[in-house]
């Protein structure tokens, strides 16, 4: 997907697009990832939607739920689900950095194999 070192990096242009595609990639996950998490708190916990999206984006941003969940359901759900935020957090840091990371590797002249 990426040019090797021994290729020119890609024009301004195409990286910029690089850098657009990856912010989409990163904004659909993080979509995806707060509807899995409204549709769970409505479905376990029986929230609002409203209190369920502050729930999901709070998990998701790291910061911790607002309403505690209260049925065994909901509290497995919360777990799982932060477990899983966290892991969102991560692959989303990935998308965005990795073509910054590539093309500041290309402009030193970095080997990409470790």
């Amino acid at each position: 997907m990426y040019e090797s070192k021994r290729e020119r990096p890609l024009p301004r242009a195409r990286f910029v697009q690089r850098l657009a595609f990856h912010l989409a990639l990163a904004v659909a996950l993080l979509a995806l990832s707060l509807a899995i998490g409204m549709v769970g708190y409505v479905a376990f916990e029986k929230l609002s939607w409203m209190d369920a999206f502050l729930n999901s984006a709070m998990l998701l941003g790291g910061m911790g739920p607002v309403d505690p969940p209260k049925t065994s359901g909901g509290k497995l759900f919360a777990g799982l689900y932060a477990l899983y935020a966290g892991l969102v957090f991560i692959a989303t840091a990935a998308l965005l950095f990795t073509p910054i990371l590539h093309r500041l590797m290309h402009h030193f002249h970095w080997s990409e194999k470790v």
